[in-house]
């Protein structure tokens, strides 16, 4: 029996794309910082571009990628967690409770790493689309480091996070959801 004949598509190829584009940009961005800033700046832009298309695609994208399909209340997502560590959290199709918690909130922090980026690089270079707003405000420099390093910093913990409760899930449900990612493919079982 091939792996297409006891599977369904789940993740489209933007969903797969963007999440791993995301990945890579963003571990190039936090690794190359001050000492490689073109890099690390072509990185922030390709995260802007891929979590602003990833919100419009969570509107008008296919069944699993659209918010309505896996934005629950904290209270769903937290119930889910609770029971995935008794080893009881029931399976979704696509993503669950606190998955789809995670990916709102990753969107979040990584546009407000983004963000915060584009300011301090229009501050410190004179560079970048807000180089003519904010280049006036150099007073502000540091104030605008903090925020760019504590929205990378939550970033990256939301990462482990998220890393943490894949294998936690990939372990209750036995699903390989890394190659779920990979191949667009689940279980196809309820």
């Amino acid at each position: 029996m091939s792996i297409t004949e006891n599977s369904i598509r789940v993740w489209d190829p933007v969903v797969r794309i963007g999440h791993w584009t995301l990945v890579i940009s963003f571990f190039t961005a936090y690794f190359t910082e001050d000492d490689f800033l073109t890099p690390h700046v072509w990185a922030g832009y390709l995260i802007g571009v891929v979590v602003s298309f990833r919100l419009i695609w969570g509107f008008i994208g296919s069944r699993h990628a659209r918010f309505d399909d896996f934005v629950r209340s904290p209270a769903a997502a937290f119930g889910y967690l609770a029971d995935l560590v008794r080893r009881r959290g029931k399976r979704y199709i696509g993503h669950n409770p606190a998955g789809g918690m995670m990916t709102l909130v990753l969107l979040a922090s990584l546009a407000g790493t983004v963000v915060s980026g584009i300011v301090l690089y229009g501050m410190e270079e004179s560079a970048g689309p807000l180089a003519a707003w904010v280049g006036e405000y150099s007073e502000s420099e540091h104030l605008w480091e903090e925020i760019h390093e504590v929205f990378s910093n939550l970033t990256l913990l939301l990462v482990g996070l998220h890393i943490a409760g894949v294998l936690l899930s990939s372990c209750v449900h036995r699903e390989n959801l890394v190659v779920a990612m990979l191949t667009g493919r689940k279980k196809n079982e309820e």
